[in-house]
C-alpha cells in the first residue's frame, strides 16, 4: 500500500508517523497512506515565498499562460491512468470527466486569456491612464504586481483533481506561488496529478507545493502578502479566518463554502411543456452526478404550489431510473459517496431534516457490482417541505449527497424569498419560458447569489448545466456560499495581485508601463514603422506624415462610396443650430485619409489590420482644411499561433489627427497583426547570392556527407519540384499525417539534422551533374530567380513536393526557407 509523499521545499517527503488510513469508497480496501508528521511548514511557505515567488513572478504573463497550455497538454496525455484511479473516489466516467478533464479545461482557459489579453509583461496595467494637471505634464495609471508571498490552498474531497486545477489556474497566471492541501480523504488522486506536474518539468522550482494529510500547524506561519484559498464547511472555513496569523497580518482569504442552492420551476412550466421536462432532468442530475457531492448541487426544490404532485411524481419516476454501483460498470450512473465518514455525516443531516420534514423518497436500488456493507453507497433521499416560510431546516442543514427538499411557493414575489432564505448561495437557477417571470424572479434573488442560471428550451442543447462552474464566470457566493470569488475570468487574478497607483510624468509613465502615453518622447526616424518586424518595433517609436488638404469633393466623393448622406456632411442649408459652420468631413473619412497617409504601401511585416479602439473627434474637418497625422507605437501584446498562421504579435498605434493650426481633430488607437522576424532565411536573391560566395570547395558540413556542389544540386532539385519542372510522386498516404506535417510548415521548427530524404543515396552522395561548384552556383541561382518569378505570374498554381503533396505558393517559400536556412547551416555559411 502506497505511502504518499508530500512534496516540500523541491524535493518528495514522506511523512514520519503513521498517518491516515485512504480507503476505496466502492469496497472499502486500503488505497494508501497520507502522513505530513515531521514536516517543516514554516520552512516550507519561506521556500514559496522566496525561491517560488522569484521564480514565478519574473516571468511575465504571457509565459505563465504558456506555462499553462503546455501543463494541461501533458497531463492530458496522461489522463487514463488518472480514470483508473478516479473510480476508487466512487466516482462514475461521467464524474471523473467533469473533475479531470474539467480541470485540465480551466488551465486551457486561463492559457487562451493570458495570450489574447494580457501582457507580455511581469506585471499589468489596469485601467486608463488618468490626466491630473491641466497641461498633461503630470498623469497617473495603476499597475497590478504578484503579490509578494504564497498562497495556501485548502481543498475539498469531491474535486480531488478540478478542486486543485481551478485554484492553481488563476494563482500560478498570477505569478504566486501555492501550497496545495487537498481533503485527505480523496488525496491520492490529487496525488497522482501532482506527481506528473512535478514530473514535466514545465514550472519553475518552488512554484507549487502539496501536503497530503493534516495541515498542522502550517496557517500559523502566514504572513502579510500570503493568502488562503479555503474550500469546504463554512463553519471551519470561519474559524481559519478568524486565526491570529491570518486576521492580524491582513492575509488575503477566500472562502467558498457549501451552500443551500436552489432551483426554482417557473409558474408557466406545467407537465408537457420542454421546461417541465428539463427540470425534472436537471433536479435528477444534481442530485446524482458525483453522489450529490457537489458543492453547486440543487438542496431546495421550489416549485409552484399547483405542481407539487406532477414534479414529485416526475422526479421519483426518473431517480428510480438511476443505477447505483461501482462505478467500472457501464451501467452505473451514480457511484459511492467519498468514504465511510462522509456516509456518517450524511446520514446525521438527513437525520436532522427528518425532524421537520417528510421523507417522500427513499430509494432502496440494488447496487451493481457492489454492495452497500463494504462500499459507501447512499440511495438518493426526497423531502418535502409543506410549510417552507415556518420551517427552516430545509433552509439551514445541507446534507452533502443525493438528497434534496421540494417546496411550494405561489407567485415569484414567494419564489425569489424562498430562494433568498438560504442566507447566500453559490448558484440558484430559475427554468422557464416566461421572460417576465424570470427578470422580476432573478434580479430579487441576486443579491444572495452568486450565480443565476436560467435554463429553457431556447438555450438547453448548449446549456452547461446549473452546477457547473465556468473558468469564465465567477465561482462563489455570499453569506453562507462564504463571501468569496474564484475564477471569473482575469477577474480570478485580482485576489493575487497587489494594485498599486503611480504618478509621473508622460515619460515616466511610458517607461514604467511599457505603454506609450500621450506627451512623451516620441522616436522619429527615417525607417517608416510599419517596415519593422514585431521584435524591432519599440514603444514610442513615431512617424509624422505629409499633410493632405481636404476638398469639397472628398466629401462628396466619400458621401458617394459610404451611402453615408447624413445632411452635416451634405446639406450646407440645414446648419443652423448646429456646431457645424459648413459641411463637414466625415470622421470615418478622417481616419481612412489618416490611414492613407500612414501605411507603408511596400509588402512588409504588417500582415494585416487587427482592431480599432478609442476613437474620437474632437474638432470638425472642413474643405479647405489640411490634415498631417502622428502615428506612435502605444503598446505591443505577444500573440499565440494557432494552426497555419505566420507567427506574429499586435501592436497598438496611436494615431494622432492634428489640423493646419496644430489642433487635434481624431485621436484613435489601431491595432495591426506584425509578423515576428523568423529565424528562417528570406528568398532573397542578393543575400542568397552573399551567403553563396562564402561557400568554396573546401567547405565541409557541420553533419551529414554532403558537398558542398551536392548539397546546391540538391537545393535545385527541390525548386524544380516547386515550379514543375521536375517531378516526383508524393510519398505520405495517410491523410492525417499529411496534415501534421504541413502544420509543420508553420511553425518555428526547423529541419531536424538527423532528417533523411529518401530521395537520396543511402550513405553516398548523388551523382553530380555540372562540371565544378561555380557552374552549380550559377545554376541555382538562375532556378531560385526562375521560381520567384514563376510564382508572381501563376499565384494560385500548385505543384507536387516529395512529402507534402500538392501544394501552393505560400507552402512552397516557407519550405524553401527552412530547406535553405538548413542546409546553409550545415556549411555554416548562414550568417555570412
Amino acid at each position: 500500500m502506497q505511502k504518499l509523499k508530500n512534496y516540500i521545499y523541491n524535493q518528495w517527503v514522506e511523512g514520519t508517523g503513521e498517518g491516515n488510513q485512504l480507503y476505496n469508497s466502492v469496497n472499502g480496501e486500503k488505497v494508501a497512506i497520507a502522513d505530513t508528521e515531521g514536516i517543516n511548514f514554516e520552512q516550507a511557505l519561506d521556500f514559496g515565498r522566496t525561491v517560488g515567488y522569484k521564480n514565478l513572478s519574473s516571468m511575465t504573463f504571457y509565459d505563465r499562460g504558456e506555462m499553462l497550455k503546455k501543463m494541461a497538454l501533458y497531463l492530458l496525455e496522461r489522463k487514463k491512468k488518472y480514470y483508473e484511479i478516479s473510480y476508487k473516489t466512487g466516482a462514475t466516467h461521467t464524474d471523473s470527466w467533469v473533475d479531470i478533464e474539467g480541470g485540465f479545461g480551466t488551465f486551457f482557459t486561463y492559457s487562451g486569456l493570458a495570450k489574447r489579453m494580457l501582457p507580455n509583461t511581469p506585471f499589468w496595467v489596469d485601467g486608463d491612464t488618468q490626466k491630473i494637471s491641466a497641461n498633461g505634464t503630470f498623469l497617473g495609471t495603476h499597475i497590478l504586481t504578484p503579490s509578494e508571498g504564497v498562497s495556501v490552498q485548502i481543498n475539498a474531497y469531491n474535486f480531488p483533481v478540478w478542486g486543485m486545477l481551478e485554484k492553481l489556474s488563476t494563482s500560478l497566471l498570477a505569478g504566486v506561488p501555492s501550497i496545495v492541501k487537498p481533503a485527505t480523504p480523496t488525496s491520492y488522486l490529487t496525488h497522482a496529478v501532482f506527481e506528473d506536474m512535478i514530473a514535466s518539468g514545465i514550472l519553475p522550482e518552488g512554484a507549487i507545493q502539496l501536503i497530503c494529510g493534516s495541515a498542522g500547524n502550517m496557517l500559523e506561519f502566514m504572513k502579510d502578502g500570503d493568502s488562503v484559498l479555503f474550500t469546504g464547511s463554512a463553519s471551519t472555513g470561519k474559524k481559519l479566518k478568524s486565526m491570529p496569523s491570518i486576521a492580524q497580518n491582513s492575509v488575503r482569504f477566500n472562502m467558498e463554502a457549501d451552500s443551500l442552492n436552489c432551483s426554482i420551476l417557473g409558474l408557466d412550466a406545467k407537465p408537457g411543456t420542454p421546461e417541465f421536462d428539463l427540470f425534472i432532468k436537471e433536479v435528477r442530475n444534481e442530485m446524482t452526478t458525483k453522489s450529490g457531492q457537489k458543492c453547486t448541487a440543487i438542496r431546495r426544490i421550489i416549485v409552484p404550489e399547483n405542481l407539487i404532485g406532477d414534479v414529485q411524481n416526475a422526479l421519483i419516476k426518473s431517480l428510480d431510473q438511476v443505477k447505483i454501483g461501482n462505478p467500472l460498470n457501464r451501467e452505473t450512473r451514480m457511484g459511492a459517496l467519498a468514504g465511510k465518514d462522509q456516509f456518517k455525516e450524511v446520514s446525521e443531516k438527513i437525520n436532522l431534516l427528518k425532524t421537520e420534514t417528510e421523507l417522500i423518497y427513499d430509494g432502496k436500488q440494488d447496487l451493481i457490482d457492489a454492495n452497500y456493507e463494504s462500499g459507501s453507497f447512499m440511495s438518493p433521499k426526497l423531502f418535502y417541505n409543506d410549510q417552507p416560510f415556518n420551517k427552516n431546516i430545509s433552509h439551514d442543514v445541507e446534507a452533502f449527497g443525493p438528497v434534496s427538499t421540494i417546496m411550494p411557493y405561489k407567485d415569484a414575489e414567494e419564489a425569489a424569498a424562498l430562494a433568498k432564505r438560504g442566507k447566500g448561495s453559490l448558484v440558484g437557477s430559475i427554468i422557464s419560458h416566461d421572460e417576465k417571470f424570470v427578470a422580476e424572479t432573478s434580479w430579487k434573488m441576486a443579491t444572495t447569489h452568486g450565480r443565476i442560471f436560467v435554463l429553457n428550451r431556447d438555450n438547453a442543447k448548449e446549456s452547461t448545466g446549473h452546477g457547473s462552474p465556468l473558468p469564465t464566470l465567477m465561482h462563489g457566493g455570499p453569506g453562507r456560499a462564504g463571501g468569496g470569488e474564484e475564477m471569473g475570468g482575469l477577474n480570478g487574478l485580482h485576489f493575487f495581485l497587489q494594485k498599486t497607483a503611480i504618478q509621473g510624468s508622460p515619460d515616466i509613465l511610458t517607461a514604467i508601463t511599457k505603454i506609450y502615453q500621450q506627451g512623451a518622447t516620441q522616436k522619429f526616424s527615417d525607417k517608416h514603422p510599419f517596415r519593422k518586424y514585431f521584435e524591432e518595433v519599440e514603444i514610442g517609436d513615431s512617424l509624422e506624415t505629409a499633410g493632405r488638404t481636404v476638398t469639397e469633393a472628398d466629401i462628396v466623393n466619400f458621401s458617394n462610396v459610404s451611402w453615408d448622406h447624413f445632411y452635416a456632411h451634405t446639406d450646407s442649408t440645414s446648419l443652423n443650430g448646429t456646431i457645424f459652420d459648413k459641411t463637414v468631413a466625415h470622421g470615418y473619412f478622417i481616419l481612412s485619409a489618416a490611414a492613407g497617409l500612414f501605411v507603408s504601401g511596400k509588402k512588409g511585416p504588417v500582415i494585416a489590420n487587427y482592431g480599432l479602439e478609442n476613437a474620437s473627434f474632437f474638432k470638425p474637418v472642413y474643405a479647405g482644411d489640411t490634415i498631417t497625422v502622428y502615428l506612435t507605437a502605444k503598446e505591443k501584446i505577444n500573440k499565440g499561433v494557432k494552426g497555419r498562421n505566420i507567427p506574429s504579435g499586435v501592436v497598438k498605434w496611436l494615431v494622432e489627427v492634428v489640423n493646419q493650426r496644430d489642433e487635434i481633430v481624431c485621436v484613435a488607437t489601431i491595432l495591426t497583426l506584425v509578423a515576428k522576424k523568423s529565424q528562417f532565411l528570406e528568398l532573397n536573391v542578393r543575400n542568397i547570392q552573399k551567403k553563396l560566395n562564402a561557400l568554396t570547395e573546401n567547405s565541409q558540413p557541420k553533419w551529414g556527407i554532403m558537398t558542398p556542389q551536392n548539397m546546391l544540386e540538391h537545393l535545385e532539385d527541390f525548386l524544380q519540384f516547386s515550379v514543375g519542372e521536375k517531378h516526383m510522386e508524393c510519398r505520405t498516404k495517410d491523410e492525417e499525417q499529411l496534415e501534421k506535417l504541413r502544420d509543420w510548415l508553420y511553425k518555428e521548427k526547423p529541419i531536424s539534422r538527423d532528417l533523411k530524404f529518401e530521395g537520396l543515396p543511402e550513405n553516398e552522395n548523388a551523382s553530380l551533374r555540372y562540371k565544378n561548384l561555380d557552374e552549380a552556383k550559377e545554376k541555382f541561382m538562375k532556378s531560385l530567380k526562375s521560381y520567384l518569378v514563376y510564382y508572381r505570374e501563376n499565384p494560385l498554381v500548385e505543384h507536387t513536393h516529395p512529402l507534402f503533396c500538392k501544394i501552393g505558393k505560400e507552402m512552397w517559400e516557407l519550405f524553401h526557407r527552412k530547406h535553405f536556412t538548413h542546409h546553409f547551416e550545415q556549411f555554416d555559411i548562414l550568417n555570412d
